[in-house]
């Protein structure tokens, strides 16, 4: 009885002249098969003559009606499509597989600590199964290296090669405690200049934007506080330290929790594209990163913002 070889000792070809020898025999065309595949014909030209050679057979007879499968060839097909199709099956499978994995996310710090954070949970409660690993910083990450499935960015859209999902709706506007409102009140913007400013250095519009835009004269003040985070900043207000100008997406929470309000009635708001989802192409396919969009938009909806 003839023995069976270890698999570890059995031949594997390249799997891309594979799937190029399967495609030349589905379309019978060399030129078909290229065009399905998104390369020259010499590439696959060269893919099923490096096979052949691999195999010492012939695969395909040439003539000037195109080519055919050779007798090997035609059992050969049969053969690997099968298995091929079972390696794509078990590589889809694992993809999806939200059942064996984290979540991978990195985000702005302000944009974790302020808005997403409060509403984990009610991911948790949606999707049991899904775990989230979570790591919030400014520092510039890869996403291979540093093992991201979505990176959370605040400032300018500069990523060319990447999927960026900006969320829309955003705006700048003042905002306080109640308790310093009621012993500073405002009626108009220029009253600002005789109140506690307190400065973000990470936002995209600052006071000097903000105040320009609304044609403010003689601004010419220091600021009582200067923080580098925006949650600094909203977390000082909230003492009743003075005046931010910060994002309404960030705010939100404060807001609705009565600890911060609007410091004018009416709408003063400057509007901002500051926040982004950002990710590889590759990426969206995941079921995971699917799952995550679908809830996230949701989220964003719920609060007046899309993306």
């Amino acid at each position: 009885m003839p023995q069976s070889i270890p698999n570890k000792t059995l031949p594997v070809p390249s799997l891309r002249n594979v799937q190029a020898f399967i495609e030349v025999a589905d379309s019978g065309s060399i030129n078909l098969a290229a065009e399905n595949l998104n390369v020259t014909a010499s590439a696959v030209s060269h893919q099923i003559a490096s096979l052949e050679n691999y195999l010492g057979k012939k695969l395909f007879s040439r003539s000037s009606k195109g080519v055919q499968l050779t007798a090997i060839g035609a059992r050969y097909l049969k053969e690997v499509s099968g298995a091929l199709n079972i390696i794509g099956q078990a590589t889809n499978q694992v993809i999806h597989d939200i059942h064996q994995d984290y979540l991978r996310i990195h985000s702005a710090p302000s944009f974790g600590l302020l808005w997403l954070m409060p509403r984990l949970d009610r991911f948790r409660q949606r999707w049991p199964e899904l775990k989230i690993s979570l790591s919030c910083s400014y520092e510039s990450i890869q996403f291979s290296r540093d093992n991201i499935d979505i990176d959370i960015r605040h400032g300018l859209s500069q990523w060319p090669t990447l999927m960026v999902k900006t969320i829309k709706n955003e705006r700048m506007l003042p905002y306080s405690s109640a308790a310093y409102l009621e012993k500073h009140p405002l009626n108009a913007v220029n009253d600002l200049l005789s109140c506690d400013l307190i400065h973000s250095d990470s936002t995209l519009i600052n006071w000097n934007n903000w105040l320009s835009w609304h044609k403010v004269r003689g601004w010419n003040k220091n600021f009582i506080f200067t923080f580098d985070r925006s949650y600094m900043s909203i977390e000082a207000a909230k003492m009743g330290m003075g005046v931010i100008l910060e994002s309404n997406l960030l705010a939100g929470e404060s807001l609705r929790q009565h600890h911060l309000r609007p410091v004018f009635a009416e709408d003063v708001s400057m509007p901002v594209a500051a926040h982004h989802f950002v990710l590889p192409h590759a990426n969206e396919q995941k079921e995971k990163v699917r799952i995550f969009f679908t809830w996230v938009a949701a989220e964003l909806n719920a609060a007046g913002f899309h993306i």
